[in-house]
């Protein structure tokens, strides 16, 4: 089940966001509560945050952000992690087959995202959900705590 995120879910999101295992892989440095909490207010404004839950456990999240205007018809679907507890045990799977339904929903026609070119374990799950590769964007993150930029991979799924 996905729900939208609420304020009461500020320690859940944040500690996925900081995780470890999860961290490197997704948007934000590694920061304070203090820090992120602006960020995640903003998320919560804008309606763009889900969390993805079963039998009333918290397991993952992600973000369905909409285009506008010729691209209207998008959405981008970033900050896409599972807590690590719950790895492997088909969550993610299922997480993305909801996104997609709830994009669908509203009626988005194509639904963008991007991961480093080095997460085999997303790009294969992306794959399974229906996710294209469309083409390499070269140095797009860069890592602060490494000094280094990462190449990512843009995938679309799109339902036409």
């Amino acid at each position: 089940m996905i729900r939208k995120a609420t304020q009461e879910d500020l320690a859940f999101v944040y500690g996925l966001y900081m995780h470890p295992q999860i961290n490197p892989y997704l948007l934000y440095d590694e920061m304070t509560l203090r820090e992120f909490e602006p960020i995640y207010q903003e998320l919560i404004h804008k309606g763009v945050k889900f969390i993805y839950s079963e039998n009333q456990r918290d397991i993952g999240m992600f973000k369905l952000i909409p285009l506008t205007y010729r691209t209207a018809h998008i959405a981008y679907l970033g900050g896409v992690g599972i807590h690590p507890d719950f790895a492997g045990k088909g969550h993610g799977i299922k997480m993305m087959n909801e996104a997609i339904g709830l994009a669908k929903e509203r009626g988005f026609r194509r639904v963008e995202l991007s991961t480093y070119v080095s997460n085999e374990k997303a790009i294969g799950l992306y794959e399974k959900a229906g996710f294209v590769k469309e083409g390499i964007m070269r140095k797009f993150a860069y890592l602060k705590n490494e000094n280094t930029y990462i190449d990512e991979v843009l995938m679309s799924y799109i339902d036409f």
